[in-house]
C-alpha cells in the first residue's frame, strides 16, 4: 500500500494525487487489518496441534495452504511492489523532464526554475530501499513453500525432514528480520527521517524546544528560499 501511495503521490494527475492522503491511508490500514483477520479464520479450523507444534493439516489442504501462502506472502506483494515501484520511478522521471532548468530564458525573460520536492525525493528513496530489502528477504520463504507443496507426499528420511524444517524456520526468520530492519533502513536512507527522529526525542523525551528546520529568506529577486 505504501508503494501504491507513492505512485499516486508522484502522479502528474491531480485526481490521482488526491488518493494519496492521511485520511485514505488510515482507512486502508484499518480495513487491511480487519480483512486479513477474517481471511485467516481458516487457521482455527484446519490447523492441528501435535507434539507442541501448531501446523496445517496434511493432504489437499496442506498443498492448498502452501501455495496460498507462497502467493499471498511472497509472489503477490513482490509483484505489486515491483510494478508500482517502476510506475513511481517513471512518474518521477517524467516530472524531472518537465522541470525547467534554473536560469532558462524565454522571450527575453529570465525564468526561475524549480525542482522536485526534497521530501518526496527522500520518501521515494526510502521506499525503494524498503522494496529492495523486502524482495531479498521474502523470496526464500515462498520458494520453500512451493517446494514443500510439491514434495509433500514424497517419502523423506529423518535427516532430510529435519533439514527442510530448519530451512523453513530460517526463511521465516528472514521475513521477521525484514520487519525489524524498517527503522534502520529509514535512518540510513534519509537525513530528513533522522532529523525528524532526533526532533521527536528532543521534544517528547527531553522536553526541549524543537530546533528550527530551516530559515526563510528573501533574495534580491524577491524569491523566498529556505536555508
Amino acid at each position: 500500500m505504501a508503494s501504491i501511495d507513492r505512485y499516486f503521490a508522484s502522479s502528474r494527475s491531480a485526481l490521482r494525487r488526491q488518493w494519496s492522503s492521511p485520511k485514505i491511508a488510515r482507512r486502508l490500514i484499518i480495513g487491511s487489518a480487519i480483512f486479513w483477520c477474517v481471511i485467516y479464520i481458516q487457521v482455527i479450523i484446519f490447523y492441528n496441534i501435535s507434539t507442541g507444534s501448531c501446523w496445517f493439516q496434511s493432504g489437499a489442504y496442506g498443498v492448498f495452504f502452501s501455495i496460498y501462502i507462497a502467493i499471498e506472502s511472497g509472489i503477490l506483494p513482490i509483484l505489486l511492489l515491483f510494478i508500482f515501484g517502476l510506475l513511481t520511478a517513471n512518474n518521477v522521471h517524467k516530472t524531472r523532464q518537465r522541470i525547467e532548468p534554473i536560469g532558462t530564458v524565454h522571450d527575453g525573460r529570465h525564468i526561475q526554475g524549480s525542482k522536485t520536492s526534497r521530501k518526496d525525493a527522500q520518501l521515494h528513496k526510502m521506499l525503494a530501499n524498503q522494496i529492495f530489502v523486502f524482495i531479498i528477504l521474502n523470496m526464500p520463504n515462498p520458494c520453500y513453500l512451493v517446494y514443500r507443496a510439491i514434495t509433500i507426499k514424497t517419502s523423506k528420511s529423518v535427516l532430510r525432514s529435519t533439514t527442510e524444517e530448519f530451512v523453513g524456520n530460517m526463511t521465516y526468520a528472514l521475513i521477521y528480520l525484514g520487519f525489524s530492519l524498517t527503522f534502520i533502513n529509514f535512518i540510513m536512507s534519509s537525513d530528513m527521517f533522522r532529523k525528524e527522529f532526533l526532533q521527536l526525542i528532543r521534544t517528547k523525551i527531553f522536553r526541549q524546544h524543537p530546533i528550527p528546520v530551516g530559515t526563510v529568506r528573501r533574495d534580491n529577486n524577491n524569491n523566498y528560499q529556505i536555508k
